[in-house]
């Protein structure tokens, strides 16, 4: 007699068959973390990350194809200059987390950079646990590299596991995270956008060290001031920074708090519902209009979908698609059509803030517009 299903197997199965037959879960990274959350109220996009489905390739079968993402040019630039910084046991690594984060600490001479190969994304969370474990114990003193560790992070009540460039464990027993980046730091500083975008993801995989670092005892210090790599200038030399990440970090946890568990989203689908992408055109747009979609102009910048989400939000004319300000200074107007008809009398309550500055703006524009044509 075959065991009984326990919640987290059923779970499995049940996001297994939201991708579809033998379609493989596509892992969901920290720069998806970051982006879910956000933009926590959206149901489509925790349901879809949550079960692995390859969003890009969904997007394209509905017909929507969309343009986010690295180029692989890009894309092999920053292997190879992750490489470079890496290159020699780290030494260079090393020396800039020296310089930049701990310039008190014994110079890294040398330092301890432990294999964490393993079968599987859960041997590999395993070793690197027991890793940060040992360099972290009662011979503590020396420097410590994890190269690309994998961490855990619970999301929505589906495991998410986590690949960093690399950890540093400080003499002292405290914890880094390190994070290449292969845009260029122009006399000192970099782009203000991506260097935001870095912290936020970086914010996520100190919120996965803390969880690792919660289970030991005493409980080690994950420092909230990461170290971001970049290119020198306009030459391929690293240098870095250090980035306080205590707010993105405050705000990306609340955000997961935040989201619906993927169970909970799974369980109010109608039966049969499937996002395979070799399903037809038809099927799949019904399965997506299936779950409830939050879609604002900031998700082109973060989400494959958002093409598909933007069209069918201007074809129910919701205002979101006007952006997140727009929506909250509107109060309960959600729909265009109703946004235009307060402004022209014809409904909503007078007594509402947002009506009232509706009829007043209709009324300065009507008067403007008949004093340029007498």
């Amino acid at each position: 007699m075959p065991p009984p299903r326990t919640r987290g197997t059923a779970l499995r199965q049940r996001l297994a068959e939201l991708r579809g037959p033998d379609v493989p879960a596509k892992a969901l990274d920290a720069r998806a973390l970051a982006a879910l959350a956000a933009n926590p109220g959206c149901k489509r996009r925790a349901l879809l990350d949550g079960a692995g489905v390859n969003k890009a390739a969904l997007a394209g079968a509905l017909g929507s194809p969309s343009a986010f993402g690295q180029s692989q040019f890009a894309l092999t630039r920053g292997n190879a200059f992750e490489a470079k910084v890496k290159a020699d046991g780290g030494a260079e690594l090393l020396r800039l987390v020296h310089e930049r984060l701990d310039p008190g600490a014994e110079p890294p001479a040398s330092a301890s950079v432990p294999d964490l190969t393993a079968s599987g994304p859960e041997g590999r969370t395993a070793r690197t646990a027991l890793a940060l474990r040992e360099a972290t114990g009662p011979a503590r003193g020396t420097w410590t590299l994890l190269d690309h560790p994998m961490l855990a992070l619970e999301v929505a009540g589906s495991p998410a596991f986590l690949e960093p460039d690399a950890v540093v464990v400080h003499p002292d027993g405290t914890w880094t995270v390190v994070e290449i980046k292969s845009f260029p730091m122009l006399d000192g500083s970099a782009d203000p956008a991506k260097v935001g975008a870095a912290a936020r993801q970086a914010a996520v995989y100190v919120l996965a060290l803390e969880e690792v670092a919660a289970r030991l005892d005493p409980a080690p210090k994950v420092r909230h001031r990461v170290l971001l790599v970049c290119p020198k200038d306009f030459s391929n030399l690293p240098t870095a920074s250090a980035v306080d990440v205590r707010k993105q970090r405050a705000v990306t946890s609340r955000q997961l708090a935040r989201l619906t568990r993927v169970q909970d989203i799974a369980d109010a689908l109608p039966e049969g519902v499937c996002f395979s992408p070799e399903l037809p055109a038809e099927q799949l747009t019904a399965a997506v209009a299936a779950v409830p979609a939050t879609y604002a102009p900031e998700c082109l910048a973060a989400c494959e979908l958002a093409f598909h989400c933007r069209d069918r939000a201007r074809a129910a004319g919701a205002v979101t698609s006007l952006g997140r300000s727009v929506r909250a200074d509107l109060g309960g107007l959600s729909r265009v059509d109703d946004v235009l008809a307060a402004a022209r009398g014809e409904a909503g309550d007078p007594e509402d803030p947002a009506v009232a500055a509706l009829r007043r703006a209709a009324r300065l524009r009507a008067e403007a517009l008949g004093a340029m044509c007498p």
